[in-house]
């Protein structure tokens, strides 16, 4: 999402459950280690993302997408734009890992809550799970974060390529077979 969206105070409040009003732009990114465990008792490390919106940092964002499991998408209801740049947001994130899950989120829902009587296209054009987030209070952080960490891990044990990679390879077992 773009520049001050508050990608860095979602990724505060999950972690740390605080929210701290002042924050400096991310520069580049910061990454964090997440330890969890999933419903069926196994454990996971995690490394969480947060990556900076300003256009400066554009041609870093390949290196935001390689081996990504999931993405959150985060656009800023007091800001009209942000939500316009979705579109580009997905788009990169598809052009770099087609396949990759990702969550649509609207944040700072805490400033006007008859946002959330509102219906948003993009999310539902592009079949994606979307939330109302505040990063201020923590409505829904931890639902949202949890739910792209349960993608991940899916995403992770059976990735979409690798399936596909798969059956070409059996697929051509065959017909290597069939000929010999």
């Amino acid at each position: 999402g773009d520049s001050a969206s508050g990608k860095s105070k979602l990724v505060e409040r999950f972690l740390l459950d605080d929210y701290n009003p002042r924050q400096l732009s991310t520069y580049a990114v910061n990454l964090f280690r997440y330890s969890t465990t999933t419903e069926d008792g196994r454990q996971w490390k995690v490394d969480l993302w947060d990556t900076a919106g300003q256009e400066q940092f554009d041609k870093l964002h390949p290196s935001y997408y390689y081996k990504a499991n999931a993405a959150i998408l985060v656009f800023d209801i007091t800001r009209k734009i942000t939500y316009k740049h979705l579109q580009d947001w997905f788009s990169e994130l598809r052009q770099h890992v087609e396949d990759v899950p990702a969550i649509c989120v609207a944040n700072k829902i805490d400033i006007d809550m008859t946002v959330t009587e509102r219906n948003f296209a993009f999310p539902a054009r592009h079949k994606l799970p979307f939330y109302f987030v505040s990063a201020s209070n923590g409505t829904n952080v931890v639902k949202v974060f949890r739910e792209a960490l349960k993608l991940a891990v899916a995403n992770k044990e059976c990735p979409p390529d690798e399936v596909l990679d798969e059956i070409y390879r059996l697929l051509k077992a065959d017909d290597n077979n069939a000929a010999a």
